[in-house]
């Protein structure tokens, strides 16, 4: 069995029982939490409530006017490279190809020459946000070993598929290994680490939005 035929064999089926079990252990773990149940008398009703999570939401996605000159930047990096993440993911034609496989359906792609410089414009945002992180004495606090590993599986996909796809550095099937190796990684890593806030970051902000409005303040 060559490199390739392991990492899109065995090894991509490992990793994705690993990613989906692990995603709904954790989603499972959140749904069975025991939450305290509210004394207080609901100053809004439960659709009130509801609207007011999804302002929330909304509200919480963008920084406030008064915080713009502070947080604007990182606002902006983060915006940006998870927007060329998703690109990159999802209308590159061998990962549309890669998704229909699994789910049976596709969809238009770009051209692999756009997916080409979004990778390398989404690799060099995600190195200023490293540079972020490590020269802002706060960020630099709060940091640790999953925010790095993070970020670490996150570039290291982008960057052996720029290889893999420009042909630099080795044999074709050796760099396309490298690179379903290490989207693997990425993929049994996920559950574990900060990157399940792809699942957690819309409902969590929703909850405390409901609350809030559940109890008559504003959010």
């Amino acid at each position: 069995m060559s490199l390739l035929e392991f990492a899109k064999g065995p090894a991509l089926n490992f990793a994705l029982v690993v990613f989906l079990v692990g995603v709904l252990w954790r989603l499972l773990g959140i749904a069975l939490m025991r939450f305290v149940h509210p004394h207080t008398e609901a100053r809004s009703s439960f659709g009130k409530a509801a609207a007011g999570g999804l302002r929330t939401v909304g509200s919480r996605s963008w920084p406030h006017p008064e915080f713009v000159s502070r947080t604007g930047y990182g606002e902006a990096l983060g915006y940006s490279y998870h927007i060329g993440l998703i690109v990159v993911v999802l209308f590159f034609a061998p990962h549309v190809q890669f998704f229909k496989s699994l789910f049976g359906v596709e969809w238009a792609s770009l051209p692999s020459g756009w997916i080409d410089v979004i990778s390398i414009v989404t690799v060099a945002l995600l190195i200023a946000v490293l540079l972020r992180r490590l020269t802002n004495p706060v960020l630099k606090r709060i940091s640790n070993f999953d925010d790095y590993f993070s970020w670490f599986v996150t570039v290291l996909v982008l960057v052996t598929g720029i290889l893999a796809t420009l042909h630099l550095g080795g044999p074709y099937e050796t760099l396309l290994a490298l690179h379903i190796l290490s989207f693997n990684l990425l993929l049994i890593w996920f559950p574990f680490g900060k990157l399940m806030h792809a699942f957690f970051i819309v409902p969590s902000r929703w909850i405390n939005g409901y609350f809030l409005n559940r109890k008559g303040a504003a959010s």
